[in-house]
């Protein structure tokens, strides 16, 4: 009776009321209802225009058998199919109300049945655009078959701890997602890669990607999943002279090669590093709807030493000595790791490296510093001069022990001068972007069947460049109202910082960054005058608790407790004794977290992730040993945020209806890597990407001065790097990239003299020409 109902139904699609299915939209809640031998969710748009039907089989206890209606009903029409499945199923039942969601998660199977993650309620934390971002604020999972459906797998003990063990990953925790904003991607690559097609849900900042590729691949779209981006989210509305504006932080943690402290460190054969973070801050003035705004963000990056090395968890050592592998001696997965940087963010790559550099009492930083050292220059030798890899090894845990020396002032004065090479994105938005309508993207979902190849995405995004310029500055640059319109500009290459955790050190000089970033998104926007804010300015107090907030997320995820915030206390002149105290107990929380935790919380997060997938007569996952000695099955792994734990114990799990079904492994897709020499401007190569290929060497192409068409690309930026690296009297480029040097970008002679003190003034001047054929970088320091 149901499917002869059910069929009845689909004949909605002849009255002339129906929408049909090409119609982009974005569904943004759900009714779920249960028949005994289905599942059916209802979903509809946000102004409750357009109303689906999906139908999950339950009958079938072996694998996972999902159908999507063609049709898109009115309201009234979806009311009257409810009514008709009902009636079809009066003798078992009849359709029965479950619960309203907001969401699929995905669907997971251990040893017995499917279940089936859902959001049931959300909470918004923000918005980009007009495109608003939420919180997961509750989940459930429910086994699909019924309860009649029995396996004598459902109830047993594994399968029992199976599910929880993934229970113990707290949704709730700083995942975050978007219906109509791609949040897995920065904003410059939202706007200038807008071709029809589906969300990307295989980049490396979506942590459902395995949970939900069996639904994608059942309905080749992903209108019923959300896709969970895992880090941290903070918005929030700052004043300037009475101007406001949104300021935005996000970290993206990528799902590659990700876990817990100990159990994650180095990089893996595919050139994944542990603790890969790409943070963004976006600022835009928030105006009424149907007004263009400015909006501005800066991307930078985290991430370990790209380098073969590990540490044993200690129970008895608070800190474990750092073993150094030496199997890859032509450093391959570094080279791989920075290629994919390039494929990201495009040229130049500059590395920040804070480990310490001086003779330790029992050497174990200053090991991973030589052999970096080595491994950049080994590289470079490899790179054209203007392809170098900029580097900068400087102890910051020797210079914070100095009275004399100004390390946060420091930081700021080389940020600055990396905000110089890279530069910063920045447009005006269109009214039709900052409506609720899904944004377009790439076409292909599966990155690996090449149809976004370098030359091809490369074309697109400078065709896009062309029409940003067009569309928000006119043809002729004419003025809009008082004010003339800018040209939009583009970040080119990244700031990459690491310390040894990539946690404590790393926070403080990323928060130089967006400091001296912050300055030029102000000045670019028209609230500021000049594109610098002092370090002692209160809007520098209130982004670094922004960057603060972020530290303590990141670093609950990764290594058990809030970070080590001594520069920041300092900062906010907090006792000295209340500080020490602090830091003392933290390293104690780290330290019971790592010795006691992390193996479980790893066994979650491979799970979670897809890396480890229960088969019937072979070993269990927590007979396996330790993550370190595995490599996580397929070398990645899952981590926590906020200062508040990813994991929840297992008193706080719920789980819903229990039932059963059998078992089948999904393979990986195994990802594709040349060992070639990191892209050059002419095309780059086949190496590893975000999902496999997902972002090619285009934005290397890009420069952040005005976009000319009528210029040939290869004119317009085939000077620029030249330009970039004029020397002047206090920072110079090496000429050739030693390793045994601390940098090839920075003079740490003036480095080091301007910081001695001057706390009361401005950390430089940097002023960003633009004249129409190329940038030119003028760069003046300021006087002590």
């Amino acid at each position: 009776m149901e499917s002869s109902a059910a069929a009845n139904c689909d004949n909605i699609n002849n009255n002339e009321s129906s929408y049909q299915s090409q119609t982009p939209i974005c569904m943004e809640k759900f009714k779920l209802y249960e028949t005994r031998s289905n599942f059916y969710m209802i979903g509809r748009d946000k102004s409750r225009t357009y109303w689906r039907v999906l139908k999950i089989d339950r009958l079938d206890p072996s694998d996972l058998n999902i159908r999507e209606g063609s049709t898109m009903y009115t309201e009234s029409e979806c009311s009257e199919f409810l009514r008709r499945i009902h009636d079809g199923n009066i003798s078992t039942g009849g359709l029965k109300f479950v619960t309203i969601c907001y969401g699929i998660v995905g669907f997971v199977k251990f040893l017995g049945p499917y279940y089936m993650l859902i959001i049931t309620e959300r909470r918004q934390i923000g918005a980009i655009c007009g495109h608003n971002v939420y919180a997961v604020s509750k989940s459930e999972m429910i086994p699909l078959p019924n309860s009649t459906v029995n396996t004598s797998i459902a109830d047993s003990k594994n399968e029992n701890r199976y599910k929880k063990l993934l229970c113990t990953v707290d949704l709730t925790k700083d995942f975050f997602f978007s219906y109509s904003y791609h949040v897995m991607r920065s904003l410059q690559k939202n706007l200038c890669n807008n071709e029809p097609g589906q969300v990307l849900y295989e980049t490396m900042f979506v942590w459902n990607e395995f949970l939900t590729r069996g639904i994608r691949n059942h309905l080749r779209n992903t209108l019923w999943t959300v896709a969970l981006v895992y880090g941290f989210f903070k918005q929030a509305t700052l004043s300037v002279s009475g101007r406001d504006f949104k300021l935005t932080l996000i970290a993206r943690r990528s799902r590659h090669y990700a876990g817990t402290r100990y159990l994650k460190r180095g990089v893996n054969e595919k050139g994944r590093v542990a603790n890969d973070v790409e943070t963004e801050q976006i600022v835009f003035e928030d105006v009424p709807d149907g007004l263009p705004t400015q909006i501005t963000s800066i991307v930078q990056n985290r991430g370990s030493i790209p380098l073969f090395w590990s540490q044993e968890t200690s129970k008895l050592n608070l800190k474990p000595d750092i073993i150094l592998s030496k199997k890859d001696q032509n450093y391959v997965a570094t080279r791989l790791h920075f290629e994919n940087l390039v494929k990201r963010y495009g040229n130049p790559i500059i590395i920040l490296n804070l480990i310490k550099q001086t003779q330790e009492k029992k050497p174990r930083e200053s090991i991973l510093r030589q052999e970096f050292a080595n491994a950049i220059d080994f590289i470079n030798k490899d790179l054209s001069e203007e392809n170098h890899l900029r580097f900068l090894h400087w102890d910051l845990h020797k210079h914070s022990q100095s009275k004399a020396t100004n390390v946060l002032l420091l930081l700021v004065k080389v940020a600055a001068y990396a905000l110089t090479l890279t530069g910063f994105f920045y447009c005006r938005v269109t009214s039709a972007l900052r409506s609720e309508e899904c944004m377009a993207w790439p076409s292909s979902e599966n990155n690996d069947d090449g149809d976004m190849s370098p030359q091809k995405y490369c074309n697109n995004v400078n065709e896009d460049v062309y029409r940003l310029e067009r569309n928000y500055s006119g043809d002729n640059n004419v003025a809009n109202g008082n004010h003339s319109v800018k040209p939009s500009t583009f970040q080119r290459g990244v700031l990459r910082t690491n310390c040894i955790d990539c946690l404590d050190r790393t926070n403080v000089a990323q928060y130089a960054y967006g400091l001296a970033a912050l300055g030029h998104q102000l000045h670019a926007l028209g609230i500021k005058d000049t594109p610098k804010i002092d370090i002692n300015d209160p809007l520098a107090d209130e982004l670094m608790g922004f960057y603060e907030r972020m530290g303590d997320t990141l670093a609950h995820q990764y290594g058990g407790s809030a970070a080590h915030n001594k520069i920041f206390s300092q900062r906010r002149g907090q006792w000295k004794a209340a500080t020490q105290s602090q830091e003392f107990f933290r390293t104690l929380q780290r330290y019971y977290s790592n010795a006691y935790m992390d193996a479980e919380k790893q066994d979650a997060v491979n799970i979670f992730l897809g890396h480890f997938q229960p088969q019937p007569g072979k070993p269990a996952l927590w007979e396996l040993g330790s993550d370190q000695h595995y490599g996580g099955r397929n070398g990645e792994t899952i981590v926590d945020e906020d200062g508040r734990s990813l994991f929840k114990s297992f008193s706080d799990i719920n789980i819903l209806r229990q039932s059963a079904s059998p078992v089948s492994a999904t393979n990986d897709k195994q990802e594709k890597f040349t060992n070639s020499t990191l892209p050059n401007q002419s095309g780059g190569s086949n190496g590893l990407s975000e999902s496999s290929p997902e972002i090619s060497t285009c934005e290397s192409d890009i420069s952040y001065s005005r976009y000319t068409p009528s210029m040939p690309q290869r004119q317009l930026f085939g000077d620029v790097q030249r330009d970039r690296c004029l020397e002047t009297d206090h920072i110079f480029f090496s000429e050739h990239g030693d390793g045994f040097k601390c940098s090839n970008f920075v003079d740490l002679d003036w480095l080091s003299s301007s910081g001695n003190s001057c706390e009361d003034e401005s950390f430089e001047r940097i002023e960003l020409a633009v004249p129409q054929s190329h940038s030119i970088v003028a760069i003046q320091d300021s006087a002590c």
